[in-house]
């Protein structure tokens, strides 16, 4: 980082704690997601912000190995004692806190003490590889879906009691919540957050909001934000919000489904094309890199002992590596739109994903495995138009349907073995990525499915 760089950095700090102050904010949050899914925070007050938008603020790199428990793997690249790095805020996502009266929140870049990138940031991973997609000619939009289930606040205890009793997308949840719902719904508006639906989901005292789709990094941090709001105005509610892949086990668990498109010259590939459903070749083939790679992605879309409690077949969590038009059982689904709206809102739904999820590494993971796709040039197999589970394991082996990884471990291992997606993220971030898998997999090996769910249930 340059002398210009830091004067730039400066003169927008200043302004920046100007509005803050006018607005009573006293502290900034300054988040980063590990490599376990957990958002971890340093917060300075307003008056040291300038200082840490020019300088950064000290962080041990030591939490790119932190399990979901706080333990700390002792990696090949990270989690000793040594070493140091800074913490640089986002202003451009700078959002006074809706539900945090006081308080004010900005992404951070993990950047060494000469200002280069940190090896194991994952925030510039997805930036390199995002600008990666522009140097090809695309730019991609995403999503996050993010659900949560709702649950009476009780300090003495830390079993889950749904808050609401309606039913299944029943409006009487509705009522029951409309408060809660109507407060969430004002805080994600003051903070800038749209969103474009939210309703009642499966699981019980279960919810789900959706955004509009964004630039992958914004998309990640708007994940972040908005999961965190949830949590602060569930907790001045008196309640208590999981994100948890299995929040009671045997339950249905909460997804992190991500939605995608691939955009040319202000044109979605994803409609107006030639290939299947209207899709353009280029959408078919980055379609494919997805697939193909998917065993190896769920190793960061799905990094909880819990996100395997959750990726069975039946549940709509897209347990089979398999795609199809509006499948909801298949890892990939296609969603086109209606007739005149499929040229904005085609796209592509990846199903297996939840919470327990560092977004900035699934979107990298997702854009590195598209364009691998493109480079190889191999089309999307046939699309599934029933419930694979309902075939024979013979029928879906000559077509070529998989079940994908069961554990921590598996995918692990196909994660290892991808050399395009470990060739993107780097040795230092692959290999850590590994090791904390594989360590919370050994965490969990003898554990019940009662235990891994109360576990983790308000780790997410």
């Amino acid at each position: 980082m340059d002398t210009e760089e830091r004067s730039r950095r400066q003169a927008e700090a200043h302004r920046a704690a100007a509005v803050l102050r006018s607005r009573e904010v006293a502290t900034v949050a300054l988040t980063f997601v590990d490599t376990a899914g957990i958002t971890r925070v340093k917060a300075v007050p307003v008056a040291r912000l300038v200082h840490a938008a020019t300088w950064g603020v000290g962080m041990s790199p030591v939490f790119d190995a932190f399990l979901s428990d706080d333990s700390i793997v002792a990696g090949r690249f990270a989690g000793g004692p040594v070493g140091d790095l800074r913490l640089f805020p986002d202003l451009s996502r700078l959002t006074v806190l809706a539900a945090q009266p006081g308080w004010a929140w900005a992404p951070v870049d993990r950047l060494a003490q000469d200002g280069s990138a940190h090896p194991l940031d994952q925030r510039s991973l997805a930036r390199r590889q995002v600008a990666q997609l522009a140097d090809g000619g695309y730019t991609a939009r995403m999503a996050f879906e993010i659900e949560w289930a709702v649950g009476v606040d009780r300090p003495d205890s830390d079993d889950f009691i749904a808050a609401v009793r309606g039913p299944a997308y029943g409006f009487t949840r509705v009522v029951e919540a409309s408060d809660y719902l109507h407060d969430l719904a004002n805080a994600l508006a003051a903070q800038g957050i749209e969103a474009e639906q939210i309703h009642p989901e499966y699981a019980e005292g279960q919810f789900e909001v959706s955004v509009v789709a964004e630039d992958p990094v914004a998309a990640a941090d708007t994940f972040v934000l908005t999961r965190e709001t949830i949590r602060a105005v569930s907790r001045r509610q008196g309640l208590r919000a999981s994100f948890s892949p299995k929040t009671v086990a045997g339950g249905v668990g909460n997804g992190g489904h991500v939605h995608l498109s691939l955009w040319a010259e202000g044109r979605n590939a994803f409609a107006d094309g030639r290939a299947r459903y209207g899709m353009t070749e280029v959408a078919d083939r980055f379609s494919a890199g997805i697939l193909d790679h998917l065993p190896a992605l769920l190793a960061v879309g799905t990094a909880s002992a819990a996100s395997y409690l959750r990726l069975i077949p039946q549940h709509w969590a897209g347990a089979f590596q398999a795609w199809g038009l509006e499948n909801r059982e298949t890892a990939l689904r296609f969603v086109t739109g209606s007739p005149g709206d499929s040229y904005r809102a085609a796209n592509l739904e990846v199903k297996s994903f939840d919470e327990s999820a560092n977004p900035y590494l699934v979107v990298a993971g997702l854009i590195g495995a598209g364009l691998d796709g493109i480079a190889a040039d191999r089309p999307l197999p046939e699309p599934l138009e029933v419930d694979p589970a309902g075939l024979g394991e013979t029928e879906r082996s000559t077509r070529g349907i998989r079940p994908l990884p069961a554990s921590l471990d598996d995918v692990a291992t196909a994660f290892e073995a991808d050399d395009a997606l470990t060739a993107a993220f780097g040795a230092e971030l692959a290999t850590t990525i590994v090791e904390v898998r594989r360590a919370e997999h050994a965490r969990f090996a003898s554990a019940s499915e009662e235990e891994i769910a109360v576990a983790v249930r308000w780790k997410y």
